[in-house]
């Protein structure tokens, strides 16, 4: 019987310890299995990854290609959400759970092993890189995506672009002030011939400036007409057609003259066999505006000009060729010829007049007259008045003005397309013309696309003596060639210079002009250069470095005068208001709709309505906002080539409604906990976040409000630019990521993003949210009233839940989160005084980086291995909760509100058995807030908080208060006292003392 028990026991442990043995040898396969996929995975990413990073902008705009990156957005999206998973799996080996595998079905409360559920998503999603793969194969996306098209090799390297073209027409006369057609044609009273000419593919823009000089009445002409010419041209019916127009205009004052009617047919019939004679009366009788649209070429217009009296007979009259046609521009206006710059745009396509120029006195072959010069500049500046921009002009001025006299100066000026750099600087410009007795010579040139340095020194020479330069040419047509401008520019840059560059793209062509003429040159010039770009303007600088000048959309206040200004009209109405707000005070977004608005007779408010509703779309395809178009293109370029780092940054600003202040530490915190802003191999994800932030800062994407920050230049909080967030909400459907409930909204599956937002204006309706799928969801953002049943079983991939603008938040809210929400990284329950501590299972939040919450009892949050940034409000604060904060590995941010202190020191040293432990290994910030009246000492001890940087208190009774142990802070560079700073050198002395 022994033997049998004894035999039986030995079975049994034997079949134990084999099941035991075949559960840890599973185990180690399924890591082994996570493990395989996880590196096959990778390195498919790897090669999607070189081809984004090569795909071009026309393989881009190829819709399957599109699709294609699409659906590798979304994939890399559940791959990283997978990853993290895999990431903070519990490391113990639980192989003991899997010896109650057979029995799982007998015991439904079993969950599934986490790493079961792992390795089972790991193997779909390596299925599906595998299908996204072979799609490549399938559609030969790839193949040969490093190379260029041939033809925009031969674009580049061919024959001279259009603007290679006008710079060469600008060398052949002089380059004026850029201005407006109607203001050209007040101009030239003498009238004669304006050609109007764009450098892009079609006509887009060119019309609509004609047409705005053709209808503006400012200008005084007895008759107007506009022809699309025909081709073939066919003499009669031109003749025809301008009779038509002219009797139209006759008979509409004859009316109001209250004389006989004769409709323009019957008159025309009347006279049909002597129509060319009365076209030939009334051209030599009036004074009349005719435009001729499409000229295409110059046997067109030879045959044209014979119906027309010649100039000095035309009593004033004028005609606009608009054409396609860069020779038919040019020779149709004759010779000498000036050449203006009407509108750029985009970057490749801008608009430009050209006029004969005046002939000049006999044997004045002198430079221009500075006393006409300084006559133009103060003309500029009379007509083109600042708004909100005095202070800027004033502070470059200022900046221009330092050491000007002892070093050759180069100064950039950027921002982005759109926000008033060149108006900005040219006031400046003509502002030194006036006054200043510095210079010898002024120059403005605008760069053209692509850089010739070449062209560019000749447009500088013609810019300093347009009129020297101009008798020059015509004597030495044929060998103007030969001539090199460069060695020209170098010999008159030794005299007092002061240049302006408009429209620097690179910073190779700043080296180009640097190394030929900025050497040598005389040490009192001045150069401005203007761009869009940060890093080109840090990279333009003279022998002692950069200076840069950032030009910030204007000042709500500001914003709202311009438009008044440009419009004629006030802005009492809530719709205007907010009209003017999306236009994210960028001053050519103001003026042009201020102009359209001033249009506008009747419906007014309508009109104002239905661009609000479809701004960006309104902009972008009305064809009256055809000078919007470069910021366009300059937004999706900008978009394009920006950091990849910074795009989901961005975007995600739509999150926080358009006149909601942002906490600056609330948007970088969320950006951390979405995984924008990492660590890098030189930077935290915190030092990489602020740097994010100001990025947007610097690009007005973001802006300052009218509060000062925390302590010297640091921003608390800040807004979202309009103009950028109805541009970003207008994208970003497309990019999947920010969709939002508001107002009443009907059920659909159509919704679907990583990141939802609940309006406060939302009615709360339980049946449209339940029919959203949140499998995907990272964030949740609610404002306005808390309800229960946001909180949803399916949000497994939630980093980010913002209650801060919530509403009515309960503590049995909060456990529910606490179980259901495991991946959270962010949660911020700011302002819900109503909870007063917090869960015993907080500690099962293993990924939470920022806990922000109002009103505590008790931290409890020993359990949070990866917090990093903590806000508690507590009535009275512990020892032991000081003691247990310091446990915390991760903690960076540390800010406590309490009402009392328990005992009359805060104490940050922990002692055990009479030693003291290490605490608050990585803490950067302290804020204390304590409103208790006695005084308050806080000491440090020898092992905490070597870390520290920054270190504030707010004390109502801190005059008899004092520190204790700040030597122990090796890090220390700032302390703030009730708001001021304590001056390092005190800091310092305390140490020496110490």
């Amino acid at each position: 019987m022994a033997d049998l028990v004894v035999g039986m026991a030995k079975s049994v442990v034997e079949g134990t310890l084999s099941k035991a043995q075949a559960a840890i040898e599973e185990e180690g396969k399924l890591r082994q299995s996570a493990q395989r996929n996880l590196v096959f995975i990778a390195a498919e990413f790897q090669m999607m990854q070189s081809f984004l990073h090569v795909a071009d902008d026309e393989r881009l705009k190829n819709a399957v290609v599109k699709t294609w990156v699409m659906q590798i957005r979304d994939l890399a999206y559940d791959v990283e959400d997978c990853i993290e998973f895999v990431v903070h799996l519990d490391k113990r080996n639980r192989w003991w759970v899997r010896l109650l595998q057979p029995v799982r079905w007998a015991m439904p409360c079993l969950a599934p092993l986490q790493l079961d559920e792992a390795v089972d998503e790991l193997d779909r999603l390596k299925a599906r890189v595998e299908e996204v793969s072979m799609r490549n194969t399938r559609y030969s996306l790839i193949s040969d995506s490093g190379s260029k098209p041939s033809s925009t090799a031969e674009a580049v390297n061919g024959t001279a672009t259009a603007f290679n073209r006008l710079i060469r027409a600008t060398t052949d006369a002089q380059k004026s002030w850029q201005g407006d057609l109607t203001q050209l044609l007040a101009e030239k009273e003498g009238g004669g011939v304006i050609s109007v000419w764009g450098t892009g593919r079609g006509d887009l823009g060119t019309t609509s400036i004609v047409w705005s000089a053709y209808t503006d009445h400012q200008t005084s002409f007895a008759c107007r007409a506009w022809v699309k010419l025909r081709h073939p041209f066919n003499p009669d019916e031109f003749v025809r057609s301008l009779m038509a127009q002219f009797y139209a205009q006759e008979q509409q004052q004859q009316q109001e003259e209250e004389e006989e009617d004769i409709v323009p047919v019957e008159k025309m019939k009347a006279g049909q066999g002597h129509l060319l004679d009365e076209f030939v009366r009334y051209v030599k009788e009036k004074r009349f505006l005719v435009v001729l649209e499409d000229l295409s070429t110059m046997e067109e217009w030879n045959t044209i000009t014979t119906f027309f009296p010649k100039r000095k007979q035309n009593n004033g009259s004028c005609i606009i060729v608009s054409t396609q046609q860069f020779e038919v521009a040019s020779l149709s206006v004759g010779h000498p010829y000036h050449v203006r710059h009407l509108s750029k745009l985009s970057d490749d396509h801008s608009v430009y007049a050209f006029f004969k120029m005046e002939s000049q006195r006999d044997g004045d072959n002198t430079t221009p007259d500075r006393a006409s010069k300084k006559q133009a500049a103060e003309q500029w500046i009379k007509d083109h008045g600042l708004v909100g921009r005095e202070s800027a002009v004033k502070d470059l001025d200022s900046i221009c003005s330092k050491k000007a006299c002892r070093f050759f100066q180069v100064m950039s000026v950027w921002g982005i397309a759109g926000i008033g750099k060149s108006v900005l600087v040219k006031h400046l410009f003509c502002d030194k013309i006036r006054k200043s007795k510095v210079y010898e010579n002024y120059a403005w040139v605008e760069l053209s696309n692509p850089f010739n340095l070449w062209d560019f020194c000749q447009s500088l020479l013609l810019s300093f003596e347009s009129q020297a330069l101009q008798i020059q040419w015509t004597a030495n047509h044929g060998t103007m060639g030969s001539k090199n401008p460069i060695v020209e520019c170098c010999e008159k840059l030794k005299s007092t210079c002061f240049i302006i560059i408009d429209g620097l793209q690179s910073t190779e062509e700043w080296d180009m002009i640097q190394d030929k003429l900025v050497s040598g040159s005389n040490p009192k010039n001045v150069v401005i250069v203007i761009t869009t770009d940060e890093k080109i303007a840090t990279h333009c600088r003279g022998p002692k470095g950069p200076l840069t000048y950032n030009v910030k959309a204007l000042e709500p206040e500001a914003a709202f005068q311009l438009f008044k200004k440009e419009s004629n009209m006030g802005i009492t109405n809530i719709k205007l208001q907010e009209l003017v707000s999306k236009c994210g005070g960028i001053p050519k977004v103001i003026v042009e709709i201020a102009v359209s608005m001033a249009k506008r007779k009747v419906k007014l408010m309508e009109r104002a309505g239905s661009i609000n509703d479809k701004f960006v779309k309104e902009l972008e395809t009305n064809r009256e906002f055809d000078s919007l178009l470069g910021l366009f293109d300059w937004m999706q370029s900008y978009f394009r080539n920006c950091p990849d780092s910074l795009k989901p940054c961005i975007f995600y600003l739509s999150i926080f409604s358009p006149k909601q202040l942002i906490r600056r530490r609330r948007l970088v915190r969320r950006w951390i906990a979405e995984g924008y802003s990492r660590d890098s191999h030189d930077n935290t994800a915190e030092e990489n976040g602020e740097e994010q932030f100001c990025s947007l800062l610097n690009l007005s994407i973001i802006q300052q409000p009218s509060s000062v920050g925390l302590g010297g230049n640091r921003m608390v909080s800040c807004g979202v630019n309009g103009f950028f967030r109805e541009y970003i909400v207008s994208r970003r459907l497309e990019e999947n990521l920010v969709f939002e409930l508001d107002g009443s909204c009907a059920p659909t599956t159509q919704r679907t993003g990583r990141h939802l937002v609940i309006a406060e204006s939302w009615v709360r309706d339980e049946i449209v949210y339940k029919s959203i799928d949140f499998s995907k969801l990272r964030s949740l953002t609610v404002s306005g009233e808390w309800e229960s049943f946001f909180i949803s079983e399916s949000m497994k991939m939630l980093r980010v839940l913002d209650l801060e603008d919530a509403l009515k938040v309960e503590y049995s809210d909060l456990k529910k989160i606490v179980k259901w929400f495991p991946r959270l990284k962010f949660l911020s329950l700011r302002g819900h005084t109503e909870i007063c501590h917090l869960p015993s299972s907080i500690g099962d939040l293993r990924q939470l980086q920022s806990l922000d919450l109002s009103k505590l009892t008790t931290p409890a949050v020993s359990g949070l291995s990866k917090i990093a940034k903590m806000n508690l409000e507590m009535d009275i604060l512990k020892k032991e909760d000081v003691n247990s904060l310091g446990e915390l590995p991760e903690l960076c941010i540390l800010r406590l509100y309490f009402q009392q202190l328990e005992g009359d020191e805060l104490k940050f040293h922990t002692i055990t058995h009479t030693y003291e432990d290490k605490s608050y290994l990585k803490l950067k910030v302290l804020e204390i807030a304590c409103s208790r009246g006695s005084s308050l000492t806080i000491s440090f001890g020898e092992k905490t908080m070597k870390e520290l940087e920054r270190l504030k208190v707010d004390s109502s009774s801190w005059s008899s208060g004092r520190f204790s142990g700040l030597e122990n802070l090796p890090e220390l560079k700032e302390v703030l006292l009730n708001g001021s700073h304590v001056e390092t050198s005190k800091i310092d002395q305390s140490r020496d003392q110490a």
